[in-house]
């Protein structure tokens, strides 16, 4: 029999349903967007941490003046690891327990990032890697991604160089941390692709104040040619004084990556003369050709860092910017922060142009750049020259 008392508590229930799911979407659409963060903004390899933050809060202020992301503010949650993996990985949990992050950015060295990335894969949350070392995506992991370029493309990059120059006797000076040793393994690996023969393999400690025996054992190497240096942080400024004051300057040194930035050269004062190395497009924007695709956006981030903190902005800072916008980017083609959607957007970039280079990624390949995203630098007069 028809009951209208009860279709009206049904209607009423179902109104008051609606109404409240209608205020949980609302209240989900003005939630802000959680970029978490964990970066070495202190310790041995803060001279990457410090502009990545910085770069970091500057950009995420820049994007909510700008209305945010789908109509939701940016927040930026951050911690600094002081340059210890295993703060990197405490960190990390806080940040999807506690904090709650939407997207997780970071990982400043190749040591923090390993440490962080089991948690990122068990919580299925998406991660972008500001680390070197080619063992953070390869093999692929699923969440995990970078934006700097591989130690095993600087290795190609340098011994490219090498072998235009005739050079074929090299000894090889790397760092024990995560970058260093993952760099030494890749050296050895392509050496003998571009015809070079290691002659000398020594190591240092990322906080070692002195290597002048290293250096004294590559320099009496049989047939030494040039020296190439594998590390990150303090510890190749440390190198480019000892290689100074033993006066190698007749072999010519080579650095990674590790080391594109104006803080090197100020570490490293004159015995950095002359030093060759790969580095992004940022270090150079100035010399980048009118129609290069990648000058207006190192130039743009050029000025606003430079306007911002007075000082020079640093390809590791260019890092986490791209790092920033390629979340941003696949947050936005996502259609929200839905996590295996923002990941898959992720997986799917196509001619996406950052400071660092042009991104391709795709399932098999979670950083998408190449050897062309690149530039050969040497030190000339105290700055950054582009080699032809």
């Amino acid at each position: 029999m028809f009951n209208p008392i009860l279709k009206k508590t049904v209607l009423f229930a179902a109104m008051a349903a609606a109404a409240t799911g209608a205020c949980a979407a609302a209240a989900s659409a003005a939630d802000p967007i959680r970029i978490g963060s964990v970066l070495s903004v202190s310790g041995p390899a803060a001279f990457l941490g410090d502009p990545e933050l910085k770069t970091l809060q500057l950009y995420v202020e820049k994007i909510n003046a700008e209305g945010g992301v789908l109509g939701r503010k940016l927040e930026l949650v951050h911690y600094d690891d002081g340059s210890d993996a295993a703060k990197a990985n405490s960190f990390t949990k806080r940040l999807i327990e506690s904090d709650k992050v939407d997207v997780l950015i970071g990982g400043t060295t190749t040591g923090a990032t390993m440490a962080m990335a089991p948690l990122v894969e068990k919580a299925s949350l998406p991660f972008i890697s500001l680390a070197g070392a080619v063992v953070v995506i390869d093999p692929v992991k699923k969440w995990v991604f970078k934006t700097p370029h591989t130690d095993r493309m600087a290795a190609e990059k340098v011994f490219e160089d090498m072998k235009k120059r005739g050079i074929n006797k090299v000894g090889l000076l790397s760092e024990t941390s995560g970058f260093g040793a993952s760099g030494r393994k890749e050296a050895q690996a392509v050496a003998a692709k571009y015809g070079i023969t290691l002659v000398a393999d020594e190591t240092y400690g990322p906080k070692d104040t002195d290597i002048t025996a290293q250096l004294t054992r590559i320099k009496s190497a049989p047939g030494v040619q040039a020296l190439f240096v594998f590390g990150l942080g303090q510890g190749p400024a440390v190198v480019t004084k000892n290689y100074g004051q033993l006066a190698m300057a007749s072999l010519p040194m080579y650095q990674s990556h590790g080391v594109a930035s104006d803080e090197y050269l100020k570490l490293s004062g004159k015995a950095a003369e002359g030093v060759r190395l790969p580095t992004p497009a940022l270090l150079i924007a100035g010399a980048l050709p009118a129609g290069d695709a990648q000058k207006p956006v190192v130039t743009n981030y050029d000025k606003a860092y430079k306007e911002r903190y007075k000082t020079e902005p640093s390809t590791f800072g260019g890092y986490a910017l791209d790092a920033l916008n390629l979340s941003v980017d696949a947050i936005k083609r996502a259609g929200g922060t839905d996590r295996e959607k923002v990941r898959a957007a992720l997986e799917s970039t196509k001619g996406f142009v950052g400071t660092t280079g042009v991104f391709n990624m795709s399932p098999l390949n979670h950083m998408g750049l190449d050897l062309s995203a690149f530039r050969m630098v040497e030190v000339k007069n105290g700055d950054w020259q582009l080699l032809k």
